[in-house]
C-alpha cells in the first residue's frame, strides 16, 4: 500500500494525476464502500469478505475461522450501539481490521483487532476473549483497552498510554493495532467538536506519529500527518492543496518523462525493474515548499525503483550515476546501514537538463514492503510461544545486543521502557514521553567489549552512562570516547566508542551539573530522583563535617566543582607553588627564578645534593622538584648558587642552547626529599578527602595542596609534599592514581617539556 495515496483529503484533479501514474489502493474508499453499503444486517457479513481478501493478498494459506468467529462476536456484542457519525459502531472495528489487513498484518492481530472494542465498550471480558481466541488474543484486545476515567480521572489517559506501552514492550502487534485505531478515528473526526478535534490532533501528533516513525509504519504516519496537518494548520493547508492542484493541471509532467528515461536505462542494462511515481503527500510538500520556496513539477512527487535482489539496488544505482547526471551530495545509503526503524533504501537523485532535480528512491520489493508496513510486515514474532508472556522482555536495558538481533524490541522502546518505570507520576510520564518522543533520529555508538548503545541524536556520555549502567551511572567518574579522554558532556556521534569509567563507591552521588547535559528521559528522571532523595542540608556544616568531605568553610564540593566562590576555593597552608615559566626583568630564566627562591636549606629533611664547586650553595629548582634517585644536573645562577635539574628538564634545554656550562652535582646520604606533583581529575564529591586520605597512607606530608576552579568538569590539582624516603614516591604516585576520578598524577615540570 502507498503512504502517498490513500490521503483522504485528496481534491478530485489529484486523485486522476495519482491514477494516471500509477493505480493504488485507497484504504478509506475501500473501507467505506465495504463498511457503508447496504445497511441490512444480512448483507454487513459482506464486508468481512473483504478483510479476508486482502489478508489472503499477503497470506494465501491463512485459516480465516479465527476470523470468522471473532465478526460473530464483535457484530453480536456492538449491535445496536452507533458511532457519532451516525454509522453503526461495527464499521469501526472493521475498518481498523481492513487497514491493518491491507498492510499485511497476520491472522492474529485481525482477530484482535476485530474484537479491540469489545471488553471496553460491550459485556464481553477478557477472560471471555482468552478462552474463545486464546492468550495471544487475549493479551492484545487487553493492551489496547482504555482504563476508566472512573478510577483515574484526569490521568487515565496518560496512564492507558503507560499501559499500552509496557504491553508493546512484549508485543509490538498491540501498538499496531493502536496506530490503525487511531487512523480511522481521524478520518472520521470531523463529527467532534472543533476543540476536541484539535486536542486528539495534538496528542496524534506527539505520541502516536512518532511511534509509527519508530515502528516503520510510514503508511500510516504519512497519512496521520496529513490529517493533523489539517486540523491544526487549516490555512497551510489548504495553500499546499492549492499547489497540488495547480501541479495536477499541469500538461507536461517531468516525473513521467524522466521515469520514461529511468526505465529505458534500466532495460538497455538489462536489470529487471518496476519504475513508478510517488507524489508526495501533503505535509511532504509542505515541506518541500518552506525549503526551497518555488516549486517545480519534480518537487511534487519522487521515483521509486523496485528490484529483486540487494545487489540488483547497487547496479540500478551505478546506471544511474552513469547515464544520467547525478547530484552526488544527495546520495544516501540506508541498506548497508539501516535507519533504527529498520528502513532500508537507497537514496539518490538526478538532474534533468532544466535544472530540475529528481530524487530517487531504490530497495527492493521486500524492502519496499518493511518501509510501508514496518514491524507489521514481520508477521507474528513469537510464534514459537503460545503466550506473549513467555517472549523475551523489552525492558532488559537498552545496552543489550539481543535488541539489535529481534527488530521488533527496538533499542528505544527499550529505553522508552526503562525510564517509564521511574517517572514518579502521570504528568510527568506524559510530558517526559512527548519529550522522548519528539527526539526522531536515533545513533548507534559501541562499547569496548564489542557492545552497541542505541541513543537519540544529541545524547552526551552522561546519557551513555545511565544508558549502561541505569542508577549505577552515579558513580561513573568520565569517559573516553574514541580512544581520547571525553568529559561527560561531551555530545556523542554515531558511530563513536565510549569507555565510561566508574568508580567503586557505592553511595556515589550524580553532579547537579549532569541534569544540564542529560538529553535521554533515562538519565534525566534517574538524577532528578536522586536529587529529590537528597536534599542539600538547610543548617550550616560544621569545620569537622567539612573537613571530612574534603572541603573548605564558604565553598562546598558544588562550588569547587561549579567553580563558584574563591578562585582558589582550597588551599593548605601558605606556601605558594612555582611560578609559571617566563624570563624575569633581568634576564634570568624562570627556573632559575624558582631554584634561587626554593633553598635546600629552607626545607627542613629535604634531599641533599652535593656539588663539584667549593663553598657554593645548593638549591633544587621548583620547576622540575628533582628528587633521588633522579639523574640531575646543575648551573650555576648570581650570588655563587647552583640550582639543581633533572636532566629531562626543559630548563636545562633551555639553558645549554644559550651556552650555559653545566655544573657537576650528585645526591648526598639524606633519604628525605620535597617533590611537586600535578593531578589530573574528573570532578566529583569527597575526592579531596580521598585523594589526601592516600597520600598520608603513603607517609606523604603535604606542604602546600592547590586546586584549581574546575574547567569542563576537569579539576588540576598541585601538591608539594615532604617525603620521608624519595624511594617511596612511585608508590605515592600508584596510590594517588589509585583514587576514583584521578586519571593522571605527574612529576611537575616547567610548560613545553
Amino acid at each position: 500500500m502507498s503512504a502517498e495515496a490513500t490521503n483522504p483529503a485528496t481534491p478530485g484533479p489529484v486523485a486522476g494525476a495519482a491514477a494516471r501514474w500509477r493505480a493504488r489502493i485507497d484504504l478509506r474508499r475501500l473501507g467505506r464502500a465495504a463498511l457503508l453499503g447496504p445497511a441490512a444486517r444480512d448483507r454487513l457479513p459482506d464486508a468481512i469478505g473483504h478483510v479476508a481478501e486482502a489478508h489472503r493478498a499477503h497470506h494465501p494459506d491463512a485459516d480465516l475461522e479465527p476470523l470468522r468467529r471473532a465478526w460473530v462476536l464483535a457484530e453480536s456484542s456492538h449491535r445496536g450501539q452507533m458511532r457519532k457519525s451516525g454509522e453503526p459502531y461495527i464499521t469501526h472495528p472493521l475498518a481498523v481490521t481492513l487497514i491493518l489487513a491491507e498492510l499485511g498484518a497476520e491472522t492474529t492481530t485481525l482477530t484482535a483487532s476485530l474484537l479491540h472494542d469489545t471488553v471496553e465498550d460491550t459485556e464481553v471480558t477478557l477472560d471471555q476473549v482468552g478462552r474463545e481466541f486464546g492468550a495471544e488474543v487475549r493479551f492484545l484486545v487487553d493492551g489496547v483497552t482504555k482504563l476508566e476515567k472512573v478510577d483515574y480521572g484526569a490521568a487515565a489517559e496518560p496512564e492507558t498510554f503507560r499501559k499500552m506501552l509496557v504491553a508493546t514492550g512484549n508485543d509490538v502487534r498491540v501498538m499496531s493495532i493502536k496506530l490503525a485505531d487511531r487512523l480511522h478515528n481521524m478520518r472520521t473526526l470531523g463529527v467532534m467538536r472543533p476543540e476536541k478535534q484539535a486536542r486528539i490532533a495534538k496528542v496524534t501528533r506527539d505520541v502516536l506519529i512518532p511511534l509509527a516513525e519508530r515502528l516503520g509504519v510510514q503508511a500510516l504516519k504519512t497519512e496521520l500527518e496529513d490529517l493533523v496537518f489539517a486540523i491544526l494548520h487549516p490555512e497551510e493547508y489548504e495553500h499546499t492543496r492549492e499547489l497540488i492542484v495547480d501541479n495536477a493541471s499541469r500538461a507536461d509532467d517531468p516525473l513521467a518523462e524522466i521515469a520514461d528515461e529511468v526505465r529505458s536505462v534500466l532495460r538497455d542494462a538489462g536489470i529487471p525493474a518496476e519504475v513508478v511515481i510517488r507524489p508526495r503527500h501533503f505535509v511532504s510538500v509542505h515541506r518541500v515548499a518552506r525549503k526551497r520556496g518555488r516549486l517545480r513539477g519534480a518537487d511534487f512527487g519522487r521515483l521509486l525503483v523496485l528490484v529483486g535482489e540487494d545487489a540488483d539496488c547497487y547496479g540500478v544505482l551505478g546506471e544511474l550515476h552513469t547515464c544520467l547526471t547525478p547530484v552526488v551530495s544527495e546520495f544516501k545509503d540506508f541498506i548497508a546501514v539501516p535507519k533504527f526503524n529498520l528502513y532500508q533504501s537507497l537514496h539518490t537523485a538526478v538532474a534533468r537538463g532544466d535544472g530540475q532535480v529528481v530524487e530517487v528512491l531504490i530497495r527492493t520489493h521486500q524492502m519496499h514492503k518493511v518501509a510501508e508496513a514496518g514491524v507489521v510486515a514481520l508477521g507474528n514474532p513469537y510464534a514459537s510461544s503460545s503466550d506473549p508472556s513467555e517472549a523475551p522482555s523489552a525492558s532488559t536495558g537498552a545496552g543489550t545486543d539481543e535488541e539489535r538481533v529481534d527488530p521488533t524490541r527496538p533499542g528505544w522502546l527499550s529505553r522508552l521502557l526503562d525510564w517509564q518505570a521511574a517517572a514518579p507520576d502521570a504528568d510527568t510520564f506524559w510530558s517526559t514521553l512527548r519529550e522522548d518522543l519528539a527526539q526522531d533520529r536515533e545513533i548507534t555508538v559501541f562499547r569496548p567489549d564489542g557492545g552497541t548503545l542505541g541513543l537519540p541524536e544529541g545524547a552526551t556520555c552522561v546519557d551513555a552512562a545511565y544508558a549502561q549502567y541505569g542508577e549505577d551511572a552515579h558513580a561513573c567518574l568520565g569517559a573516553r570516547v574514541n580512544g581520547r579522554l571525553a568529559t561527560l558532556s561531551t555530545v556523542l556521534k554515531d558511530g563513536d566508542t565510549v569507555q565510561l569509567l566508574m568508580g567503586q563507591d557505592p553511595a556515589a552521588e550524580p553532579s547537579k551539573e549532569w541534569l544540564e547535559h542529560a538529553h535521554t528521559p533515562a538519565a534525566r528522571i534517574a538524577i532528578q530522583r536522586w536529587i529529590a532523595t537528597h536534599p542539600t542540608p538547610e543548617t550550616p556544616e560544621t569545620p569537622e563535617e567539612i573537613a571530612d568531605r574534603g572541603g573548605t568553610a564558604g565553598a562546598t564540593t558544588e562550588d569547587v566543582q561549579a567553580g563558584r566562590g574563591d578562585a582558589n576555593p582550597f588551599r593548605v597552608s601558605a606556601a605558594e607553588p612555582p611560578v609559571a615559566d617566563t624570563p624575569d626583568s633581568v634576564g634570568r630564566s624562570t627556573a632559575e627564578t624558582q631554584a634561587s627562591d626554593t633553598p635546600a636549606a629552607d626545607r627542613p629533611g629535604a634531599a641533599v645534593a652535593l656539588v663539584d664547586q667549593p663553598g657554593a650553595t645548593v638549591r633544587l629548582a621548583g620547576c622540575c622538584t628533582p628528587v633521588p634517585p633522579d639523574e640531575i644536573t646543575g648551573f650555576a645562577v648570581r650570588g655563587g648558587v647552583v640550582t639543581v635539574h633533572r636532566v629531562e628538564c626543559a630548563a636545562v634545554a633551555q639553558m645549554k642552547s644559550v651556552g650555559r656550562a653545566e655544573v657537576g652535582v650528585s645526591w648526598g646520604d639524606t633519604a628525605g626529599c620535597r617533590v611537586t606533583l600535578f593531578a589530573e581529575s574528573f570532578g566529583r564529591p569527597h575526592l579531596l578527602a580521598d585523594l589526601t586520605e592516600a597520600m598520608a597512607g603513603e607517609g606523604a606530608e603535604i606542604v602546600s595542596a592547590t586546586v584549581e576552579p574546575p574547567s569542563q568538569q576537569r579539576v588540576r590539582h598541585t601538591y608539594t609534599v615532604q617525603l620521608p624516603d624519595a624511594a617511596r614516591l612511585p608508590s605515592l604516585m600508584r596510590a594517588m592514581r589509585n583514587v576514583a576520578g584521578v586519571y593522571d598524577v605527574s612529576r611537575a615540570q616547567t610548560p613545553g617539556a
